[in-house]
């Protein structure tokens, strides 16, 4: 399976707490729910497509709590997000959970071994084990260059404090995007669809002048 990470992202590229003001406090965060005034059909028509390619979910331990208490919740049949997320399989990343804590079920607790683990995962059938939040979790996976994909939705926002999807530290990396696969939508939200091209060096130039005119050299 490919491997996806999933996120919403200010335009800091902060991803905690988007939902709610009570989402996620941790470090002292109190800027919860900066991406609800800027939900809007078009937004949700992405994030609809998004979950239309999972065959499987991999969380860490905060994000597995905060979905599992929300979506079991939403029982409309036609509802797309909780019939994929209350029906596939889920695995979550904790040294701490114990199975009957495990309760959204069909749920996986991975305790140890985690690159080996989402290595072996990544080969079942399937078309995309989804990774959904879990910050600290994103990080492990970048770092040990096991992400396929990162989609993301870009919010006009800039929230100033809190957990970003590339801190600093991160292994450096370069991305492309898919023809047709970065759009603005309405409201000013970017959607964004990425594929890692190189991991740990990023190509650099300079800015020359020749011929009298102002010209990139790539290094």
């Amino acid at each position: 399976m490919l491997l996806s990470v999933n996120v919403f992202v200010s335009l800091d590229g902060v991803m905690q707490g988007p939902g709610a003001p009570d989402e996620d406090r941790s470090g002292g965060f109190d800027r919860g729910g900066w991406l609800v005034p800027h939900a809007s059909p078009s937004t949700s028509a992405v994030v609809e497509g998004w979950f239309r390619a999972a065959d499987a979910f991999l969380f860490g331990r905060t994000s597995y709590g905060l979905l599992g208490g929300y979506w079991p919740k939403v029982t409309a049949a036609d509802d797309l997000i909780a019939t994929k997320l209350n029906t596939l399989p889920k695995y979550v990343v904790s040294e701490t959970l114990t199975d009957n804590e495990a309760d959204w079920s069909p749920t996986t607790v991975l305790r140890s071994g985690i690159v080996e683990n989402v290595r072996r995962l990544k080969g079942l059938p399937g078309s995309e084990l989804q990774v959904h939040g879990s910050w600290k979790l994103v990080q492990t996976l970048h770092q040990a260059g096991l992400v396929d994909l990162y989609r993301l939705l870009q919010y006009p926002v800039v929230v100033g404090t809190g957990k970003r999807l590339f801190p600093d530290g991160s292994l450096p990396a370069t991305f492309a995007s898919p023809e047709g696969r970065a759009r603005v939508l309405p409201g000013g939200v970017m959607s964004l669809t990425l594929t890692p091209t190189t991991l740990g060096e990023i190509s650099a130039g300079a800015y020359t002048v020749q011929r009298g005119r102002s010209t990139a050299v790539p290094g």
